[in-house]
């Protein structure tokens, strides 16, 4: 197996550098003909979403709809899927970034009972608590 990282995901999906794009989609044609996966880390995901949004201004039904598309590619593996569709619904209903809402999910998982921000937006949403 081999792990992806954000560049190579927003070659496949902006398709901005003909020429990467063409070795990105060969390599991912190849992990499909070998019925292989690549993984993709959780800061992989927050990185990618952040850069979509900042520099290719995905909103956030871009960002939500291009996340379930990932999490469903069969050439892709997730740390947690589960994990990462929690936190895209947060995202969708709430006001914070998705990595905000992944960082919960990490520190549920972790067994925190809260998240310290001083993020007011945040403060609204489940979990999320100033100091």
């Amino acid at each position: 197996m081999i792990a992806v990282d954000t560049n190579i995901l927003v070659r496949l999906l902006v398709k901005d550098d003909e020429r990467q794009t063409r070795k990105v989609t060969r390599f991912f044609q190849r992990l499909d003909a070998d019925g292989e996966r690549a993984h993709v880390s959780d800061v992989v995901v927050c990185e990618l979403m952040w850069v979509l949004r900042s520099a290719y201004d995905f909103d956030r039904a871009d960002i939500a709809r291009t996340l379930r598309s990932m999490i469903a590619a069969r050439q892709l593996m997730f740390d947690s899927a589960d994990r990462l569709l929690r936190a895209l619904s947060a995202f969708q209903a709430g006001r914070g970034d998705l990595a905000d809402y992944v960082i919960r999910e990490h520190a549920r998982a972790a067994g925190a009972d809260a998240v310290l921000t001083f993020d007011k937006a945040l403060l609204k949403d489940t979990m999320f608590v100033a100091p």
